[in-house]
């Protein structure tokens, strides 16, 4: 290594900056956020003598003269110094740093290339949660308990190891502390017995399809999970970014086709995570919309096992945004709601009369094979059969269809769905909005009218 990299407290110590501007002014703030006694020095009158006693020395003039004579400075003072933006006047180099509340991580390339160390550092963030100092500081308070009840120190290794990696550390970087307490004194618990510890699920949402569209930590999830409860409308390319040995269990549910039951999913989630595994149960678009989540939780809650919820953007966001669509618009609506196409388990319907009027979106779900009904309803609502509405299948993916009309009409624009042979999930949006799909289409999409 041409640099060794090295953290030191600097907690109380004095730093001296030296210039003015926006390179030393970050320098200052940088060394006072680790705790540093920071000497602001005016590089005009700097002298040894006043930067005797630091541990440290920056300097940031942006004059070439200025920063040699600090320079020459620093040195007879015997303080180690780094000059911005010159290698070869610096003892030390500063890296590109991420910090997690504590947990910090710095990026160096030698001075070789800033840009490459500064590209390198968005991609460590983009991949560390931001609660991980939390984290840190919830593995400390276990450390005096682990010592004292675990003797062998390889299963006291392996205790932590799944204390940062498993269910307690998703539920602490969830923000639940207390949960994952109570998971892992049973984790630790468990430990001491040398029995199997309950494992975690993880209710995610995959959004509309495009993988790119997976949330931070959904993305993370797959990469850690044991096993995969899937639906059926989770394409392949969602499930391709899961860790490779993960199990994939295809749990989907679609009209007029054997699938299992709601109750059977719940009862293989609870069975696998009682087994000790890390299951994400993943759902197409977002599992409180539409998506049954809540009735996964409550087995999950009642069965007193860990769980957390990672939303997904959901079919209407993701459909309308790919198609053009705004689904709110200053001059045309001013409210959306999303509606399910389908009655409710004890046959209620919508209030539909409530949903029809001006400057209302509304996103119907799980319509496209309702639409004749959905279209009746509308009418006998009141709504007006020159409406302007769409479909968007497939959203967001490769294979994208929309068409667009009126709401007369819908009946007709979805069996043009029907017999496209795509037969992917759709979604149906009715108001003024909808007409902007038309004029907003990429020519690769394919279009009926």
């Amino acid at each position: 290594m041409k640099h060794l990299p090295l953290f030191f407290d600097l907690t109380g110590r004095k730093v001296a900056v030296v210039g003015e501007g926006p390179k030393a002014d970050l320098r200052v703030e940088l060394v006072r956020s680790a705790g540093a006694d920071v000497r602001r020095l005016d590089a005009r009158s700097v002298t040894a003598k006043d930067l005797q006693g630091a541990v440290a020395a920056f300097v940031a003039t942006g004059d070439e003269a200025a920063d040699a004579a600090a320079y020459r400075q620093a040195k007879a003072a015997g303080v180690p110094v780094n000059v911005a933006d010159r290698p070869a006047l610096c003892d030390f180099i500063m890296p590109a740093i991420v910090d997690r509340d504590g947990v910090v991580v710095a990026i160096s390339t030698g001075g070789a290339s800033p840009t490459l160390a500064t590209v390198l550092r968005g991609r460590i963030e983009a991949a560390l949660p931001e609660r991980l100092g939390v984290l840190a500081r919830f593995a400390t308070t276990f450390r005096a308990q682990v010592n004292a009840l675990i003797a062998d120190p390889a299963h006291r290794r392996a205790f932590f190891r799944r204390l940062v990696e498993g269910p307690a550390a998703r539920l602490a970087l969830a923000g639940d502390e207390a949960g994952a307490r109570r998971v892992a004194l049973g984790d630790l618990d468990a430990a001491r017995r040398q029995m199997t510890p309950s494992g975690i699920a993880h209710i995610v949402g995959a959004g509309p399809g495009d993988p790119d569209l997976l949330t931070l930590r959904a993305a993370q999830l797959l990469q850690e999970a044991d096993a995969i409860l899937h639906d059926d409308l989770v394409p392949p390319a969602v499930l391709a970014r899961a860790r490779r040995d993960a199990e994939i269990v295809s749990v989907g549910k679609r009209k007029g086709r054997p699938s299992w039951a709601q109750a059977d999913i719940d009862a293989e989630l609870v069975r696998r995570v009682r087994a000790g595994q890390n299951v994400v149960r993943l759902k197409a678009g977002d599992p409180f919309v539409f998506g049954r989540g809540g009735e996964e939780v409550d087995a999950l809650r009642e069965a007193g096992l860990a769980y957390t919820v990672v939303p997904g953007i959901t079919a209407a966001l993701g459909c309308a945004a790919s198609a053009g669509i705004p689904l709110t618009h200053r001059r045309r609506a001013s409210a959306v709601t999303f509606v399910s196409g389908h009655s409710a388990k004890d046959g209620r319907q919508p209030a539909w009369a409530s949903l029809v009027g001006e400057g209302h979106t509304l996103a119907i779900y799980m319509g496209a094979t309702e639409a004749p009904a959905v279209r009746d309803r509308l009418l006998g609502a009141g709504a007006d059969p020159s409406t302007p509405v769409a479909i968007v299948e497939n959203g967001t993916r490769p294979d994208q269809l929309v068409s667009t009309g009126r709401l007369g009409d819908l009946a007709r624009l979805a069996a043009a769905h029907a017999q496209s042979g795509a037969a992917g999930p759709s979604l149906i949006i009715v108001g003024d909005v909808a007409a902007y799909a038309a004029a907003s289409q990429k020519p690769s999409l394919a279009k009926v009218s």
